[in-house]
């Protein structure tokens, strides 16, 4: 008995290795490093925040004998820690929230214009907004609450032309073959953009917190540079052809089709280029509202709202968490907090890997999240202990990150390229945009309530809502899990007939 053609694909790496050159390599070192320098920058903001607070907030230093009173007070924004605390959780939500309206634009301005050019762009300045945020504020002693929400609006806006910019140059290099491993892989760049934020923090923290935004703005600003000069955005640039070109290589051209697209349709669809290519009758683009209505994109966009919701609190409250509730020194809470992006690297990388095997993403999804629940309940009630929390943590991240990671990168890829799309040539920025950009909403809220919950109930009440919220990620996806799951067994039957 034949197998249906859509049985006999194989997802392979062959294509993608006997096509990749050193080009290749160096636009994924390059996107990569350029969104982890992103990453960082936000970082040291939740690796400095017990730091903040503590100078936001009277102290038995801040005395008249031993400082001068007006020194004191220009520097006194709250009468305790608590204020201080809901403050910095309002700055979170307020750079989510301007960052998730700004990828709603990013994704369209990325697909029209030069992504080298608005990727450097984004850098650079927000660079100098991050450095006048932590550094010349504080040198300058200048401390204003609207001044704070205002410059961090403006960060938020300028780091959302990061990620819609590099998966779109990635989805230009990259085609299906092997993309849920490579988009894995690759989409560790924001937990090393983590680790690196929360190493360079804690190198400088001694000398002060401003110290630590001016290490990490320094390093994004030069990365900036490097990109402007360095990137090639596609193929074409250096006389490779596109993605799709080659049309004598049947398996390669199976391993190419998105995963996202119909099965039963024409067998002979080749992959297409992203970005526009030299042809006349290339299709009329993509709109925003067209790629919201895409298979798909709305059910992931939520469910990532609330993912990310959960990822985006470990980023920004886990140092700032640990130090509280274990009373531990901020520099070993940021050294420690690496271990919870360690496990989303791992996690992302593997689960990539199996879905690629398995030409299913939701089914691995379904499995990770219900994990990811019991190591959310078991992180709560972590000993006081350095090693238990540090194996917990990375636990944690493996079954949240890993998630988190395939649906930002390799789902937003297979999102924005399957078939009812095919041609168009701002599919993918765009439904990055969308995905990302809704994800950034719901952490918005969240960074909010984390700290409402905190205040009121406690932290082990924010466990509690970590736990819901993941929950619902699984909710939102359901539907496509029940389907992908009944194509494997139907997939797994067949094949069993014909042995």
């Amino acid at each position: 008995m034949a197998l249906p053609e859509s049985l006999r694909r194989q997802p392979t790496n062959r294509g993608l290795v006997s096509h990749c050159t050193h080009h290749h390599i160096v636009v994924f070192l390059l996107t990569f490093f350029s969104y982890s320098l992103l990453h960082a920058s936000r970082k040291t903001f939740s690796n400095v925040k017990v730091s903040i607070s503590s100078q936001w907030t009277p102290s038995c230093l801040n005395s008249t004998e031993l400082r001068p009173y007006e020194l004191w007070n220009s520097s006194h924004l709250f009468p305790n820690a608590e204020e201080a605390t809901l403050f910095l959780g309002t700055l979170d939500t307020i750079f989510l929230f301007s960052y998730a309206m700004g990828l709603f634009v990013s994704g369209i301005v990325g697909d029209r214009l030069n992504l080298r050019w608005v990727l450097s762009f984004g850098m650079c300045s927000s660079a100098l907004v991050v450095f006048s945020f932590g550094t010349l504020t504080e040198w300058l002693h200048f401390y204003n609450q609207w001044f704070y929400c205002c410059l961090w609006v403006v960060n938020g806006l300028l780091q959302s032309t990061g990620w819609p910019c590099v998966v779109a140059v990635m989805g230009n290099w990259f085609g299906k073959a092997g993309r849920g491993f490579v988009f894995g892989l690759w989409s560790a760049c924001a937990s090393v953009g983590n680790i690196l934020g929360a190493f360079l923090a804690s190198c400088v923290l001694k000398y002060g917190y401003e110290y630590a935004f001016l290490v990490t703005a320094s390093v994004q600003f030069a990365g900036g540079v490097i990109v402007f000069f360095g990137l090639l955005t596609s193929p074409k640039e250096v006389g490779l052809p596109e993605l799709g070109a080659d049309e004598d290589v049947n398996v390669e051209e199976d391993a190419n089709r998105p995963l996202m697209g119909d099965d039963d349709g024409d067998d002979d669809d080749r992959n297409y280029s992203i970005q526009a290519t030299d042809t006349d009758d290339q299709p009329k683009a993509i709109g925003f509202f067209q790629a919201c209505c895409l298979p798909g994109v709305v059910l992931y966009s939520l469910a990532y709202a609330c993912l990310k919701l959960v990822n985006y609190s470990f980023f920004f409250w886990l140092p700032f968490y640990l130090s509280n509730n274990f009373g531990w020194k901020e520099t070993e809470a940021d050294q420690l907090s690496i271990w919870y992006d360690v496990g989303g690297i791992v996690g992302g990388t593997i689960q990539g890997l199996i879905s690629d095997v398995l030409q299913k993403r939701a089914p691995v999804l379904a499995i990770s999240l219900l994990f990811a629940v019991g190591s959310l309940f078991g992180y709560s009630r972590s000993p006081n202990s350095k090693p238990i929390n540090a194996v917990i943590m990375a636990i944690t991240g493996f079954f949240i990150g890993g998630p988190s990671n395939m649906i930002s990168s390799a789902i937003s890829a297979d999102l924005g390229r399957q078939d009812l799309v095919k041609g168009s040539s701002e599919a993918l920025a765009t439904v990055t945009g969308i995905v990302d950009g809704t994800g950034s909403i719901g952490a918005a809220v969240g960074q909010y309530l984390v700290s409402l919950i905190q205040e009121n109930l406690g932290w082990m009440w924010v466990f509690y809502f970590f736990i819901l919220m993941t929950s619902s990620t699984i909710l939102f996806i359901s539907p496509l899990i029940v389907r992908e799951i009944r194509l494997l067994l139907h997939e797994w039957h067949l094949r069993m007939l014909a042995e």
